[in-house]
């Protein structure tokens, strides 16, 4: 029992095509997300929770480095 070898192109294609159909979905939602953050979120918030400085970080260097 084989399957042609259009058959398995077919389902390749229709593979790939869902893969780009996905991806191109995933990025309109996430730039109107965005946009919609931006609209009603203006300016750099903090982080929800942001980590301490590490003790003797001087700041100017690599984190944890003194």
């Amino acid at each position: 029992m084989s399957i042609p070898l259009g058959q398995v192109g077919a389902v390749l294609l229709a593979l790939v095509i869902l893969f780009v159909a996905g991806r191109l979905w995933y990025a309109l939602v996430e730039t109107v997300k965005d946009a919609v953050a931006r609209r009603f979120f203006p300016g750099k918030q903090e982080p929800w929770h942001p980590l301490p400085p590490d003790e003797g970080d001087s700041g100017d260097g690599p984190p944890g480095t003194v």
